[in-house]
């Protein structure tokens, strides 16, 4: 059986479990889009790299059906502006821009529109998911559904440890200043804005604003440095739990960064539904509040599905 099949006899067991609502169809397009365009690639993966590349479809997987799967277009959308604004750093940082700003009315959800906007119009990798997206499915709230999901998973890929939408709005807000789009003082607001993502090696600069370059970097590295990331802080955040609560807690993490329900879990780990219930308070204190602070905090936010400003750190 060729690594494909696999991969997709894997999918159709696991949606027919959890998502036996759904019709067939449905099923199988939403197995299309998780195993890609590009098949023969799969093909040529060495063991390390096809877990590497099951971990992206789990993680692809699990934004599509806690967020998008099932929901209105309209909330759809409102869910992922929700999700984007929620990050502490583009937050910080748009909100710097506004400040500064002669438009000072705009709000971030506002601004991330129309970045986002801006992305799904002109973004080249977002463009090829779009078309991949319509060949997986003639449906178009489904399609909506996975776009969006697609979109999420995309902004949130790390380039330097910083999510990749962090440099599309410093290319956006160049465009606006040079546009006359928005009055905005200029100098040291892009310096400003930008001064989180100049690397340390001066003799190395990264060109913030050279959209091709960093596309074409995403394109051929950042999926499996994604991953290899949160596989090492998974691993290291087990460790930790194993050490500063139990086994069990450990177990949690790994059932629910799989996607299962608190439902699902406590039915897994054979204890009542109110005792997961405390132990992912348990778990998501720690997370936010200790292991988070000193390894990587939007990641660690970002499984969880918290705000580290909300727990006002």
């Amino acid at each position: 059986m060729s690594e494909v099949d696999k991969f997709a006899s894997f999918w159709r067991s696991q949606l027919e479990k959890e998502c036996g609502d759904r019709d067939s169809e449905t099923r199988q397009s939403i197995i299309e889009w998780l195993l890609g365009e590009d098949r023969d690639r799969l093909e040529t993966l060495d063991s390390q790299q096809l877990a590497i590349a099951q971990q992206a479809m789990d993680y692809r997987y699990r934004i599509l059906r806690q967020r998008y799967l099932g929901v209105s277009p309209e909330k759809a959308y409102s869910r992922l502006m929700q999700r984007l604004a929620s990050l502490f750093l583009i937050r910080n940082k748009i909100r710097t821009w506004v400040a500064l700003s002669r438009d000072r009315q705009r709000s971030v959800v506002d601004v991330l529109q129309e970045v986002v906007q801006e992305l799904l119009q002109s973004d080249r990798y977002l463009q090829q998911q779009m078309s991949w997206i319509a060949q997986c499915t003639s449906n178009p709230r489904l399609r909506n559904q996975l776009m969006l999901a697609s979109t999420e998973e995309y902004c949130l890929r790390p380039i330097r440890n910083q999510p990749l939408l962090l440099y599309r709005f410093v290319n956006y807000l160049r465009r606006t200043q040079r546009g006359g789009m928005t009055q905005v003082p200029t100098g040291d607001l892009v310096r400003l804005v930008s001064e989180e993502l100049v690397p340390d090696d001066a003799d190395s600069p990264v060109s913030l604003l050279d959209t091709q370059a960093i596309a074409q970097y995403q394109e051929n590295q950042v999926w499996e440095e994604q991953q290899r990331q949160r596989q090492a802080v998974q691993k290291q955040f087990e460790d930790y739990l194993k050490e500063q609560l139990d086994d069990q807690a450990a177990q949690w993490l790994q059932l629910y960064l799989q996607g299962r329900t608190q439902e699902a879990i406590a039915q897994e780990l054979n204890v009542p539904i109110k005792q997961v219930y405390r132990l992912r308070e348990k778990i998501s204190y720690h997370a936010t509040r200790i292991f988070a602070l000193k390894h990587q905090p939007e990641l660690v936010a970002s499984w969880l599905e918290t705000s580290l400003q909300e727990h006002n750190l």
